[in-house]
């Protein structure tokens, strides 16, 4: 997949989330991909409307998606646009946190590979079946589709740390080596491995990772209504063949939604899982993702969130009393003997913002090396700084032009000729010193020499969460993209002309042309030669003629390979029985 500057016309996408998004080129399907998205999408249709939430079925016209061929994204766009909504191409799996921000901006991450034929049934790669067919469709709730932006919103600001994002990339890649028709089971062991060990590896569970649970047990394997009889929502369920059919019965365990529950259970992306979380209704959710948010960086602040934020080697931004908002790599922390952390020190591109509107001249490009500060009060004050008066500012030899020294409780001592002040909606929020030199106990912070010295102003930490201030400013998301890429596949002249024949027989249903019998016969012969273990292809031409007068034998033929191939793979005989159900068999 190829990254692209896209079409904004019917979404626009933020500018930090742009590196995320690939090409989908409709041209790459082939007609097996096509066959395989219309064998799912036909069992769906059938099954779930019956036990999907009441959504599904209008919500699958309304998103632009058919049962017959992989919707276009741009299609998808224009019919989403009626409701506020938008969906873009993805490359697989991205961290969980742009994926939440995505929807927070009402825009659907989708991934636009397709699983194999061989894993049918379910994949654990993201695809459009699952993407696309999975959570477009119960977007049409207006109460569940304001959950997953409210979702979106507050995940988007979860910190991560370091363990999560090496987890990510372990999970990502097992999905992909899978996914790989030609990775060997060493290679797939090995990949299984190394997401065993990534995941011992995770000592504490971060937010982003507890909202990932929640997420995972609503969003991709939610259940509504009573446990005794629940209908489904969850994207995961409504794009898998099997585990849409199994997760309703018994041995599979129904427990009432808590939010407690879900960010307490961890879940497996390679199997079936061995319990579901039953909501009473959509704003059941959302209460519970709102209780949450109570208890993250980004609203209890102080030193437990800055440590969070110190672990997570990526883009944060650290809220002072006084509004402003400092965005960087959180690198650095000095604390006082009670542990409280007094100095903070960022890594890097930094930038400075109030209101999440990135601050003239404090951005990126002038905070390239990072950006340092003292935390708390003046020594001997009970009045922060922040809300000083000017008279107070002067009688503490806080002048502009003039030489000052300022002494914090926690001791750390700022000395420097006082270049500007800023103030915001009447509280001091950043000082500027040249020739400044900012010590701590024996350590000196920063050095004259470097230049001006831009101090934040602010009694306490009020906020810690992922990304930047003013994201559009500063034009980096909280994770970069993976750089682990699925290879593109390379089929062979087999492959080739197995592709044609899957055209023909698409190109004769589409058309209802009556199939003559030299044309079948000959069909079939090729298959019984060259590809007789494939058996989508023979359901979709017994589909074709199993109402037509004079194809008898053909009939007769097909269903005998048909109920050979279901005794050579168990696996695969389900798949053949569900497709014989549709057509009455």
């Amino acid at each position: 997949m190829s990254r692209v500057e896209p079409d904004f016309s019917l979404v626009q996408v933020p500018v930090h989330l742009r590196e995320f998004l690939v090409e989908q080129d409709y041209e790459q399907y082939t007609p097996i991909d096509h066959a395989v998205w219309r064998y799912v999408m036909r069992q769906n249709h059938h099954y779930l409307g019956q036990t999907a939430h009441s959504a599904y079925l209008e919500g699958l016209r309304l998103s632009g998606i058919s049962v017959e061929r992989i919707p276009n994204i741009r299609e998808m766009n224009e019919c989403l646009a009626k409701i506020g909504w938008g969906a873009v191409t993805i490359d697989g799996f991205i961290p969980a946190v742009a994926f939440f921000d995505f929807q927070a901006h009402r825009i659907l991450p989708i991934a636009c590979d397709i699983r194999q034929y061989d894993h049918i049934a379910y994949t654990p790669a993201p695809d459009i079946i699952h993407e696309a067919a999975g959570h477009a469709p119960i977007i049409l709730d207006e109460t569940y589709r304001s959950y997953l932006k409210i979702f979106g919103e507050i995940g988007s600001r979860a910190l991560s740390s370091r363990e999560d994002y090496e987890l990510y990339e372990a999970i990502r890649y097992l999905s992909i080596v899978k996914e790989d028709p030609e990775s060997t089971e060493e290679v797939i062991r090995q990949a299984e491995e190394e997401l065993e060990r990534r995941a011992l590896a995770v000592r504490d569970v971060s937010e982003a990772n507890e909202l990932a649970r929640l997420y995972w047990w609503t969003v991709e394997y939610g259940l509504i209504g009573d446990c005794e009889k629940p209908r489904i929502y969850g994207a995961g369920l409504l794009s898998s063949v099997g585990e849409s059919i199994s997760c309703l019965q018994d041995d599979v365990k129904k427990i009432p939604f808590s939010l407690q529950a879900c960010i307490e259970t961890d879940y497996d992306i390679t199997k079936p899982q061995p319990q579901l979380f039953v909501c009473r209704d959509f704003q059941e959710l959302i209460d519970a993702v709102l209780e949450y948010s109570k208890r993250m960086a980004l609203n209890v602040g102080g030193t437990v969130s800055l440590i969070k934020a110190r672990n997570m080697p990526q883009t944060t931004t650290v809220v002072y009393s006084s509004g402003l908002q400092v965005s960087g790599i959180l690198s650095e922390l000095e604390f006082d003997s009670a542990g409280e952390a007094v100095y903070l020190k960022t890594t890097g591109p930094s930038a400075l913002a109030i209101e999440n509107k990135q601050l003239e001249g404090h951005g990126k490009e002038y905070h390239q090396d990072g950006f340092g500060s003292p935390i708390g009060l003046l020594a001997g004050e009970t009045i922060p700084l922040e809300s000083f008066t000017d008279e107070q500012l002067q009688e503490k030899g806080i002048v502009l032009g003039k030489h000052c020294t300022l002494s914090f409780a926690s001791g750390i001592r700022v000395t420097g000729i006082v270049r500007y002040m800023l103030r915001e909606r009447g509280r001091l929020a950043l000082v500027g010193f040249d020739e400044c030199t900012v010590t701590y106990l024996d350590k000196t912070l920063f050095h004259a020499e470097w230049g001006t010295y831009d101090m934040a102003v602010g009694e306490r930490i009020v906020s810690v969460f992922a990304g930047a201030a003013d994201r559009e400013a500063f034009a980096t998301g909280t994770h970069k993209p993976s750089a682990i890429s699925a290879r593109q596949a390379n089929h062979s002249p087999e492959q080739i002309r197995l592709h044609q024949l899957y055209q023909k027989v698409r190109s004769i249903r589409e058309k209802r042309q009556h199939v003559d019998r030299q044309t079948m016969q000959t069909i079939l012969d090729e298959l019984d030669c060259a590809y007789s273990e494939d058996w989508l292809i023979r359901l979709e031409l017994l589909e074709i003629v199993h109402n037509q007068a004079g194809t008898e034998r053909e009939q007769s033929r097909l269903h005998a390979a048909l109920e050979q191939l279901q005794d050579a793979k168990p696996e695969q005989r389900q798949l053949i029985v569900n497709g014989l159900r549709l057509l009455g068999k």
